[in-house]
């Protein structure tokens, strides 16, 4: 799975970061503000439109696979689900517009962006609840080939804008991308999605509804509040600093974003359907080990090639940033992804487990932890304390984390020893 997905994130990579010096050269710090505000809102709404089950289908997809009457169970109840959350979204973003606009980017300019995101909301669904099918089969390959396509014609539109010198339109392009992503997946994946998803069966009714419910919580806390936090934050900065400020931080974070995907994709296709078959905590353990062993040096060696090369990756990446302002960040960015990575691997049982509980208390911990941190640091250190605030959010994250699943597994043992 490594070896098939870093080809693509390679590619991946590098377009990213053409397009983040174009946008860097272009448009600026205030750019990258815009920028991030937007792609935070098209986050929270892949969660919202979708009622976050995509961890529950990669889950119920891997087990019933070979059983139509509970997969029918799971794509009626899917669909209610989709159907309600896109209604609502729609109502809210279209008649909400202006509002949304003033909030997100502090003037009403982009009420249209706003209402064109709007009509887009049900493929935005669609597309996260398809991929969750994909997972679920482990169709490495095909998620590969349809994860590229997909970015290449989305970059493809954002590149066009750049050279246009239209920053509105560089927001169209994020604002449309989902919709091209749904086509490219529904193109490739149609076959499979036939065979699996009874379309023709499906009715009104959701008889999955409190399993699948459990997964919307957990989305809800991981992704909605999560990029909600981050809107919160840019506003943090442009309060206490300045846009400049918000886009420096935002620079960072999708530098960032950049190399933490790939293992964030390869964590929900190999490390959620391998915990989700796990019983035992040595097996569990074992399992930990063999990623840590196998997957961690991988990732702690790019990242301190990015540290070593920080200054040249701002020359080349971000030509219009303040390098100064820019440079001091990474060491504490790069150490709280690697401790976010440690803490990931071990989280991702809750999920797996449905542990709804724990990990909402442990993503409320985590977002009102960096919330806290950031919002008092920014004031002393300026932007270095929001990403001060990154890492000692994940430090904490990881010893609540590795503690809350081996009592989980200590639980278990003393329920099954008394029975």
């Amino acid at each position: 799975m490594t070896s098939l997905n870093a080809p693509v994130i390679i590619t991946r990579l590098g377009i990213s970061l053409f397009i983040q010096r174009m946008i860097s050269l272009y448009f600026g710090e205030v750019g990258f503000h815009l920028m991030g505000q937007l792609r935070n809102l098209i986050q929270m709404l892949t969660s919202i439109t979708s009622m976050g089950v995509f961890n529950g289908i990669v889950k119920y997809v891997a087990e019933f696979k070979e059983e139509n009457e509970r997969l029918q169970k799971v794509f009626s109840t899917t669909f209610v689900f989709w159907s309600s959350a896109v209604v609502v979204s729609f109502v809210i973003l279209f008649f909400g517009a202006g509002y949304i606009s003033d909030y997100l980017f502090q003037t009403r300019d982009y009420t249209f962006l706003i209402k064109l995101t709007a009509l887009v909301v049900p493929f935005i669904g669609l597309q996260r609840i398809f991929n969750g099918v994909i997972n679920g089969l482990s169709q490495y390959k095909k998620f590969v080939k349809i994860d590229l396509i997909s970015y290449l014609v989305g970059a493809g539109l954002t590149i066009y804008f750049v050279y246009q010198k239209n920053f509105d339109g560089v927001l169209f392009s994020i604002a449309i991308t989902p919709f091209f992503q749904f086509l490219v997946l529904v193109l490739i994946f149609f076959k499979e999605l036939k065979r699996y998803i009874p379309f023709r069966k499906l009715s009104f009714r959701a008889p999955m509804a409190k399993p699948l419910l459990a997964f919307s919580l957990m989305s809800f806390f991981a992704t909605v509040v999560l990029n909600y936090l981050e809107i919160e934050i840019r506003n943090v900065i442009v309060r206490f600093i300045s846009e400049e400020g918000s886009g420096i931080w935002t620079a960072m974070t999708s530098l960032s974003k950049n190399y933490m995907a790939f293992s964030i994709m390869l964590f929900s296709m190999y490390v959620l359907p391998k915990f989700a078959v796990i019983k035992s905590q040595n097996d569990f353990t074992k399992e930990v080990k063999t990623i840590y062993k196998t997957l961690l040096p991988i990732f702690g060696g790019g990242m301190i090639l990015v540290f070593l090369f920080r200054s040249f990756i701002i020359d080349l990446v971000f030509p219009g940033h303040d390098k100064a302002a820019l440079e001091p960040l990474f060491k504490w960015q790069l150490i709280g992804d690697f401790i976010r990575l440690m803490a990931m691997v071990v989280s991702y049982q809750f999920i797996a487990k449905k542990l709804v509980r724990t990990f909402i208390f442990t993503e409320l911990l985590s977002t009102g932890l960096f919330f806290a941190f950031a919002y008092n640091l920014v004031q002393i250190y300026g932007v270095e304390g929001v990403v001060i605030g990154h890492l000692l959010r994940y430090i904490v994250y990881l010893v609540v984390v590795v503690f809350l699943v081996y009592r989980y597994f200590k639980k278990q043992k003393n329920s099954a020893s008394i029975s």
